[in-house]
């Protein structure tokens, strides 16, 4: 066995990939909850990105926001992409579910989170069973998403108790975003800042 070690350059991030699929519709759970969905058509990318960032901060996402704005807009004006807010009783905004059905026959389930105040309170399998039911229609024959080690640790054991099975891992550096100041120093305090 082959082992390759690095050292991760002061300023910068390493991260671990995980692509997960699953290949048919599972047995959805009836599950209750006091949230609901609703269809966000036509989000502008200012208000996308915040959403993005009240979501994903905590967790270091930051693909979307390292975006240019015309390639996101881009990706947000397409038919093919839908994005569904998650709100609560009070109609306040406390996540969001994006699926992306550009390729034949697949979705990606390209983002899916809750706002910090819901984490681990039970609301994502939830979640994940309507997401589900929006992505298992007529003519899909896969379903995918990928998470890495900058997001909640909790985020591969939930995919795979959903029935998602890995498929590929990557590794990935990338300068870390608190040091750019894309992102507080805050964020995502569960990865060691490497200055």
């Amino acid at each position: 066995m082959t082992m390759s070690v690095r050292d991760v350059p002061a300023g910068h991030v390493a991260t671990i990939i995980s692509h997960l699929e699953m290949l048919e519709k599972p047995r959805l759970p009836l599950l209750e909850s006091d949230l609901y969905i609703e269809r966000w058509a036509d989000p502008s990318a200012e208000d996308y990105c915040a959403l993005f960032r009240k979501v994903g901060e905590p967790w270091m996402w930051t693909s979307r926001l390292l975006m240019d704005r015309d390639g996101l807009t881009a990706i947000l004006d397409d038919p093919a992409v839908e994005i569904s807010l998650v709100r609560d009783g009070n109609e306040a905004v406390v996540g969001f579910i994006e699926l992306d059905f550009r390729v034949p026959r697949q979705c990606e389930i390209a983002f899916f989170g809750l706002i910090p105040a819901l984490n681990g309170k039970g609301q994502g399998r939830w979640m994940m069973s309507r997401a589900l039911d929006m992505a298992w229609r007529d003519g899909i024959g896969r379903v995918w998403l990928h998470t890495c080690t900058q997001d909640s640790p909790r985020a591969l054991p939930f995919y795979q108790q959903c029935g998602f099975r890995i498929f590929r891992q990557q590794t990935d550096l990338m300068e870390d975003p608190r040091l750019t100041s894309l992102l507080p120093r805050s964020a995502a305090p569960h990865v060691p800042i490497l200055e």
